[in-house]
């Protein structure tokens, strides 16, 4: 998958690269998934973050974090033409994420908007949530979500700035709403950073008479990454 070196199975990753793909293990921030020090303890941990801005979501997790062969990965995933990505992500996600995975739970990808759609071909959080549902039983709905205008592009940008550029730019499908009414959504993307686009996510969900939101990604994008 990293380096086109022959491995023993499909999708497999070499010596090298697993070493340098920074899967997340131990103690994480049960509200967004990031690596936090300790060990657990039977109480709920957050990060400061998560502490000082509580989530629209109830928990979230991350497979990797946002560097080394990751970060190559995901990049290749979303920029590069290697759609066959999603499938082995999804399993790491599968078991990064085994404990949000909850019965009729509804999953849903982080939308595109059309313009963005027509020049990548594919939305690869769509691609990932699809595989995931098939890893874990669940209903996805890749069309759950729709981004009613094109934002601009959120890097470099502040916590409070996306915030501001994503307010109201993520609604419910409309023809959709009735499938999320009551249930529990599991929202998947790619990376998270400030997780902005997936507060607006859950808002929308919640507007529109979700149960419970958790998300799950496959990098996550830490302060000092």
């Amino acid at each position: 998958m990293g380096c086109g070196v022959l491995t023993e199975a499909d999708f497999g990753l070499c010596g090298a690269c697993w070493r340098d793909t920074p899967f997340i293990g131990g103690a994480v921030c049960e509200s967004c998934g990031v690596p936090v020090p300790g060990a657990t303890d039977g109480f709920r941990i957050e990060c400061d973050d998560c502490l000082t801005s509580p989530r629209p979501w109830s928990d979230g997790r991350a497979a990797l974090m946002y560097q080394g062969k990751a970060r190559s990965l995901v990049l290749a995933l979303k920029h590069g033409d290697r759609p066959e990505l999603a499938r082995p992500a999804a399993g790491w996600m599968a078991r990064a994420g085994r404990d949000l995975v909850k019965s009729n739970m509804l999953i849903a990808p982080v939308p595109l908007h059309w313009t963005r759609l027509i020049k990548r071909r594919y939305n690869q959080s769509a691609l990932l949530a699809q595989h995931l549902g098939r890893e874990v039983g669940l209903e996805c709905c890749p069309d759950l979500l729709i981004r009613n205008r094109r934002t601009p592009v959120l890097d470099g940008k502040t916590a409070r700035e996306r915030d501001e550029t994503l307010m109201g730019a993520i609604d419910v499908h409309p023809r959709r709403s009735e499938r999320l009414r009551g249930r529990d959504v599991l929202l998947i993307d790619d990376v998270m950073t400030s997780g902005a686009t997936l507060s607006a996510c859950a808002r929308a969900c919640l507007a529109s008479g979700a149960n419970h939101i958790f998300v799950l990604v496959l990098a996550r994008v830490a302060k000092d990454a």
